[in-house]
């Protein structure tokens, strides 16, 4: 792993949405505690799994805009490899 230091501009607004995430599964949890309809859960298991893509969408801009523009201009070959692994994952 890369142990590179930037400054991202959209820290902030991955924080909130994690956070925000975090609540919607917490609340997800307490509905099947409470033996909430299956159908219920399973659409609001989608709202929490559109929130979590997005929040990859924005780290992944980020990490692109930053990142990866710094490892081009200094020839850091190892920052496009993590990337690509990385991309692999996300997209299983």
């Amino acid at each position: 792993m890369n142990s590179h230091t930037h400054t991202h501009t959209h820290t902030k607004a991955v924080l909130n949405r994690l956070s925000r995430a975090i609540g919607h599964l917490q609340a997800v949890r307490r509905m099947v505690e409470q033996g909430r309809d299956c159908s219920e859960v399973l659409i609001q298991l989608a709202a929490v799994r559109s929130a979590i893509n997005k929040t990859c969408e924005v780290v992944l801009k980020d990490h692109l805009e930053h990142c990866i523009v710094d490892a081009i201009d200094t020839g850091d070959m190892d920052s496009l490899d993590e990337l690509k692994r990385a991309v692999e994952l996300l997209l299983k």
